[in-house]
């Protein structure tokens, strides 16, 4: 397949769509009637908190990045002053008892060693970092939230076939007891019915519970609050099947070209590899002079009448300031040293990132193949399964069979929907997994 164009725009369009939100949690939230899985991955890009975290990172390096631009404009500052004292210590003559003094100035920086350049390059960097962040983020939890979704369709699907299994073990003691009572099988075979019977209704038991936890586990991905009067114990409909049709198909070179191009983790790794290098060039310009452009205006009290503003001299100050530190005890040096050490620990952890996304689609790749293979196979055994029941009933009634042989293929045709359904799970599991290795967004987010 294609490598995918990454989609930074994405995590940028999402995270204004939803720049509305309130960090605060709300105190509940409805529940709605039925809950299909295109509405859940919505649902979770408003309200799931991982999600809502990352957007606020966002705005905070967004305040990050105007504080540092603010060296790049003119600042203006007033000041003022006002000084009581007795005639006999006054300066003046004729001796004043008070003075003060009011003044407007503004400063631009004109020249600061790349500093400030430097500085600004850092921080857009490290926005566009935390943009990629919250792609990933968002990549992460969706992945999750199909993932949740599907368990709590297969614990659903789960219980029809325990339902149905228990149903079946019911019609064969019905039945037992019918031979029984025609005197054509003994009391222990009604026995054995009665046995099978009473081990059907555990799995059935925890096949619920397993529905109810699911439903639980889903409903925190989601960031589904309900605690509150009836949706409290509300459950929606799940509107879905764990449905497999075509295999996808992807090849190995391809998907790690593609996971190179489109992780967005490797992305946000890049941008604070970048920011690291500006970090350094801002660390350095201490050694450097700054120069800045500094302009004004101020009024003081007339040192020969009264302190009424009337009586006031003012006027206008300008000129260019400059400072720089010869030495200052090695100081600078050791915010370069601090700079150019966290910029290789970036390198580092770029590298390892790296390796860490190749061996992940690796092991999407392999465990995508696994999952297809197991969906052929479940699809044979089942169909083999009800052939061998429906033979054990038609040689149960003709008496050439046992009741066993009976409840022996009962057992084994419940075990092989069970894989079925389980196959069907991993490989949709296994194919959203594969997705997000290679840096493809959720394909409802993407449509």
């Amino acid at each position: 397949m294609k490598p995918h164009i990454p989609s930074f725009a994405l995590a940028a369009a999402l995270a204004l769509s939803a720049s509305g939100l309130r960090a605060a949690p709300n105190p509940g939230q409805p529940v709605p009637d039925t809950l299909d899985l295109k509405n859940a991955v919505a649902f979770a890009l408003e309200n799931n908190f991982t999600i809502r975290q990352a957007r606020e990172r966002i705005r905070q390096q967004e305040g990050v990045e105007i504080q540092v631009q603010a060296r790049q404009i003119p600042n203006v500052s007033a000041a003022g002053s006002y000084t009581g004292n007795s005639r006999q210590i006054s300066s003046y003559n004729p001796p004043n008892d008070s003075s003060w003094a009011v003044s407007l100035q503004a400063r631009q920086v004109l020249y600061a060693g790349g500093g400030v350049t430097a500085s600004v390059k850092s921080a857009q960097l490290a926005r566009e970092a935390a943009m990629f962040e919250l792609e990933g983020i968002i990549n992460q939890q969706l992945l999750a939230v199909r993932t949740q979704f599907y368990t709590v369709l297969l614990a659903k699907e789960k219980i029809k076939v325990q339902e149905e299994n228990v149903t079946l073990l019911e019609q064969q003691l019905k039945d037992a007891q019918s031979r029984l009572g025609a005197g054509t099988v003994s009391n222990f075979e009604v026995l054995r019915a009665v046995v099978a019977l009473a081990n059907g209704q555990p799995p059935l038991i925890q096949a619920r519970n397993d529905y109810r936890i699911a439903i639980e586990q889903l409903r925190q991905v989601l960031g589904l609050i309900t605690n509150y009067g009836p949706n409290a114990t509300k459950v929606p409909e799940f509107v879905g099947a764990l449905e497999v049709g075509q295999p996808a198909s992807y090849q190995l070179t391809d998907a790690l070209a593609a996971a190179h191009a489109n992780r967005p983790e490797l992305q946000r790794l890049a941008r604070l590899e970048n920011a690291g290098e500006q970090t350094v060039k801002a660390n350095r310009a201490g050694y450097l002079p700054e120069i800045d452009l500094v302009g004004g205006y101020e009024w003081v009290r007339s040192p020969v009448f009264s302190a009424a503003w009337s009586n006031r001299l003012e006027g206008w100050t300008a000129g260019v300031q400059a400072q720089w530190n010869i030495f200052d005890g090695r100081a600078t040096a050791g915010r370069v040293i601090q700079a150019r050490s966290q910029l290789d620990q970036a390198k580092l952890s770029l590298a390892e990132a790296t390796l860490s996304v190749e061996v992940q689609v690796r092991q999407a790749y392999s465990s995508l193949i696994e999952a297809w293979e197991l969906v052929q196979a479940s699809v044979k055994t089942v169909e083999q399964a009800q052939e061998a029941l429906r033979l054990a009933n038609v040689r149960y009634g003709a008496g050439t069979a046992t009741q066993l042989d009976v409840l022996t293929s009962q057992v084994a045709l419940t075990e092989a929907r069970l894989n079925q359904l389980q196959a069907d799970y991993g490989y949709n599991v296994a194919l959203a997994a594969m997705r997000q290795a290679i840096g493809l967004a959720d394909e409802f987010v993407r449509s």
